[in-house]
């Protein structure tokens, strides 16, 4: 199993973080974390590491995770 989905129960955010994954993906979700962990924990989540990063794409959108802390550092929609 990918390490980033065994260790879902660590991953979180900044403030910042928050405000830059709701600006970026253009939702309003009172729950940031819940949201992206759902998205990653997908089945058709593809994800890869690269460098200090994971990074989990799917539904048209980017997460970004540190793979040490397992901070979600942003997310993006896939251009």
């Amino acid at each position: 199993m990918n390490e980033l989905l065994s260790n879902l129960e660590k991953v979180h955010t900044t403030e910042m973080g928050e405000a830059r994954i709701k600006k970026n993906l253009n939702i309003d979700c009172a729950d940031i974390v819940a949201y992206c962990v759902e998205k990653i924990n997908k089945e058709n989540c593809a994800i890869a590491r690269e460098g200090k990063n994971w990074y989990a794409t799917v539904d048209g959108q980017i997460f970004t995770v540190n793979a040490y802390s397992y901070t979600i550092i942003t997310a993006h929609r896939c251009k």
